[in-house]
């Protein structure tokens, strides 16, 4: 894992981090698990499930989103055939504790066993894709390089390389060599993924900017991978703005 340390005070954590409560009972089809993580903390996991023996995607999703934001996307997933189970990050939605970069990295690990554990316990089918959006693309690489024998393949969406990007976009600080240094972890540990690999960006993306998927998907060591960009999208509407091409690369990487 990258050394955080740089990025975790304060000052940097409040411009990059939007934690939203939301305490929204799960819909009929769906049930939440509450995941203990280090420090009495506690993670929320939404599974929504379609099929027994569908495939599942761990999710995890963009900044200033929590939980219940994808109870009406989920069927969307459904309509593919394809589970979806959903997490938090510390602070936002039901979970609980404060969010930085050293704390979410290490509890995408406790949401990763908890959540092939309840699969197992329920019978569910065992495999698993990992999914990240934005901010969740931290935690979906992170996971994609510790357990790639055991997942079926990652999907990145408007999704980044390493967190200093975008502080240098957003202009939160000047380039620097603690930053330059967790962007080069970060891109070693890319280059270590060999799972097959799917990136969708948005051709506008003006918060995540498109060149950062292309970075990801050139440094995935992946020999089965593919990049999708989604006409006239920017990094919030990239399902909305052309769902049959959206889904359609999702369910080949899942159903070849």
């Amino acid at each position: 894992m990258p050394d955080y340390s740089y990025v975790d005070q304060p000052y940097f954590l409040q411009m990059l981090f939007y934690p939203r409560p939301d305490f929204t009972r799960p819909p009929n089809n769906a049930f939440d698990l509450f995941i203990d993580a280090a420090d009495n903390v506690r993670i929320t996991a939404r599974f929504y499930s379609g099929g027994e023996q569908w495939p599942w995607i761990l999710y995890f999703h963009g900044n200033g989103e929590v939980v219940p934001d994808y109870d009406d996307l989920a069927p969307l997933y459904f309509a593919q055939e394809i589970n979806l189970v959903v997490a938090d990050y510390r602070g936002y939605g039901s979970s609980t504790g404060t969010p930085d970069f050293t704390s979410m990295v290490r509890d995408a690990h406790h949401i990763y066993i908890a959540v092939k554990n309840e699969l197992g316990n329920r019978n569910y089918t065992s495999d698993l894709y990992i999914m990240g959006r934005s901010l969740g693309s931290i935690s979906a690489l992170e996971l994609a390089y510790h357990y790639q024998d055991n997942l079926k393949g990652l999907i990145i969406e408007s999704g980044f390389a390493s967190i200093n990007r975008l502080i240098y976009h957003l202009g939160i600080m000047d380039p620097n060599p603690y930053l330059d240094q967790i962007e080069r972890e970060c891109l070693d540990v890319i280059a270590e993924i060999k799972i097959p690999a799917l990136i969708i960006h948005g051709e506008i993306d003006n918060l995540v900017l498109p060149e950062e998927g292309h970075l990801v998907y050139n440094t995935l060591g992946s020999m089965d991978k593919e990049i999708v960009t989604i006409p006239r999208a920017g990094h919030n509407d990239v399902i909305i703005r052309d769902i049959p091409k959206y889904f359609s690369a999702v369910k080949k990487l899942v159903y070849g």
